[in-house]
């Protein structure tokens, strides 16, 4: 026994066999593996940041922001052109007694002013098409955001069919009403 303020040395051997010994499976799985996804957090973060391979900013930039110039913005290579179709008001293909219709106005994006004249001459054309279209939807089909895009597609199709050889970029929704 050891008395009070005497130090005693241990060699490690127990002489109970009660010693604990780590198994390689705890000590990957307590050590090496929250290491490594220590590791690997912080690699990603960095990437995350740009912290990593990113480019430094450059030796002239203050940084206090003073006798920096502002950023350049590109110009714009052509202004975009707009031309307004006329509200479509539709009932839609319903198989039931009740009826629902379908409200909607369209502005179409031209690439040149001269494509203007040519939507403007066939407007007509381009209207019909839309009804007929538009009266063999049902309810259904306009329902999320993959209708709304397979909607635009097919009107963005029908409206360049109308006005060829001029160009339609896209067709833009204002509003929709569905009743």
């Amino acid at each position: 026994m050891a008395e009070e303020g005497e130090v005693v040395e241990d060699d490690g051997a127990e002489e109970d066999g009660g010693g604990r010994k780590l198994s390689p499976k705890k000590i990957v799985l307590f050590v090496l593996l929250p290491l490594l996804l220590l590791v690997g957090a912080g690699a990603g973060g960095a990437l995350m940041l740009g912290m990593l391979g990113g480019e430094e900013p450059p030796p002239e930039q203050a940084a206090d922001g003073e006798g920096v110039p502002p950023p350049e913005v590109p110009e714009p290579s052509a202004q975009a052109i707009f031309f307004e179709v006329p509200d479509l008001i539709v009932n839609l293909n319903t198989s039931g007694r009740k009826t629902a219709f379908l409200k909607i106005k369209i502005a179409l994006e031209v690439s040149k002013p001269s494509d203007v004249d040519v939507v403007n001459e066939n407007l007509p054309r381009i209207v019909d098409n839309f009804q007929v279209y538009l009266r063999e939807l049902r309810v259904d089909d306009l329902q999320g955001s993959a209708g709304m895009y397979r909607l635009r597609e097919e009107l963005l199709r029908r409206v360049n069919l109308a006005v060829r050889p001029a160009r339609v970029k896209d067709v833009l929704f204002k509003e929709m009403l569905v009743q």
